[in-house]
């Protein structure tokens, strides 16, 4: 596990840990935010898009069979609470049980 992508990697462990799915992408989006103000507890820094705060997340997962998407959302939070705790600002998902349509 490099340094440059140890949240990514500790989500990726947790998130086949807790779901054991069928597919999983998790892709670091953080470089798309650049320029945003949202750095720090102030607000007032603006990001350079280096590191890993924004993440999006697809995954399917017969453990989201019957749940609803709040639900689904709800879990996944759940599982990654130390990472959303500790730097990760930002957490699109796009979660389905197999067989259902995706977004993509």
């Amino acid at each position: 596990m490099s340094i440059l992508n140890n949240k990514q990697s500790a989500m990726e462990e947790k998130l086949k840990a807790a779901f054991a799915p069928q597919r999983l992408e998790i892709m670091n989006e953080s470089h798309l935010h650049a320029g945003h103000h949202h750095t720090g507890s102030d607000h007032h820094g603006t990001y350079d898009g280096t590191g890993e705060t924004h993440f999006r997340v697809r995954m399917v997962a017969d453990a989201f069979t019957g749940m609803s998407r709040v639900a689904r959302h709800r879990a996944v939070n759940d599982a990654l609470k130390q990472e959303l705790d500790s730097g990760v600002h930002a957490l699109a998902l796009e979660l389905s049980a197999p067989g259902e349509p995706s977004r993509r």
